[in-house]
């Protein structure tokens, strides 16, 4: 097969296993999307799609996904700029598709911090391989727990656990304890965290004081989620 195509039938796909990865397609092409979702599917992969950045940013909110795979050209927001705006509050691994391949382009996904670049039409057991490469390099930091106190946290599965015991979550506080978590014991200013969801800086503290009754033995004196005057919040995680 010289480039990704579909076929007449489709042959009973193997059982995915429970820790299987779980891959975001975004592309505009309905026809892309759907030869993606059935060949990585064949290939052991959870797979959902979007046609677009708001729709991905939706996925992104209700679900935690191992890789995005995005392409440059949609109408609305580009996939370089949701490339770039994903980078300011996650470090999962993308892998950009696109019809144009010139160097400057290449060049400016992997400034941004995109792991990968592959041009249209490519080679599908290819974009197999990148895929492999680019999760075996992030799994060993990604898939590491940060303990807060009595708390769990899984920035994969995006999980706050408390003494084992599941504790909710809403999508933005999911979201700020991934930033949070990405940098234990640095500083993260209002301006980043309001960032994440779209919140203002007013609501960020809100936000902060929900998460410390969620982690803190005593929210009014918090001892992992602390306040650095002039700075931000920082997590004291383990």
């Amino acid at each position: 097969m010289t480039a990704l195509s579909g076929g007449d039938g489709e042959a009973p796909r193997p059982a995915l296993h429970d820790d299987a990865h779980h891959v975001l397609v975004v592309d505009d092409d309905l026809r892309i999307r759907e030869l993606l979702r059935r060949y990585l599917a064949d290939n052991g992969y959870r797979v959902t799609t979007a046609g677009n950045a708001a729709a991905a940013s939706a996925r992104m909110a209700a679900l935690a996904f191992d890789m995005i795979i995005l392409d440059v050209m949609m109408p609305g927001e580009s996939g370089m700029a949701l490339a770039r705006r994903l980078r300011t509050t996650s470090d999962v691994p993308i892998l950009m598709l696109t019809a144009r391949g010139e160097p400057e382009d290449r060049i400016a996904g992997l400034e941004i911090g995109v792991d990968d670049y592959l041009p249209k039409p490519f080679e599908p057991k290819e974009l197999l391989l990148r895929m492999e490469n680019a999760l075996r390099r992030w799994r060993p930091a990604r898939r590491r727990e940060i303990s807060i106190g009595a708390c769990v946290f899984d920035p994969v599965r995006g999980e706050l656990r408390r003494d084992g015991e599941l504790v909710k979550l809403t999508a933005r506080e999911r979201d700020m304890l991934r930033l949070f978590a990405r940098t234990p014991g640095r500083a993260i200013t209002r301006t980043d965290l309001s960032d994440v969801g779209g919140a203002s800086a007013r609501s960020v503290d809100v936000q902060v004081n929900r998460l410390r009754r969620k982690i803190e033995p005593d929210p009014r004196h918090p001892i992992y989620l602390q306040t650095i005057r002039g700075e931000g919040y920082v997590l004291m995680g383990e």
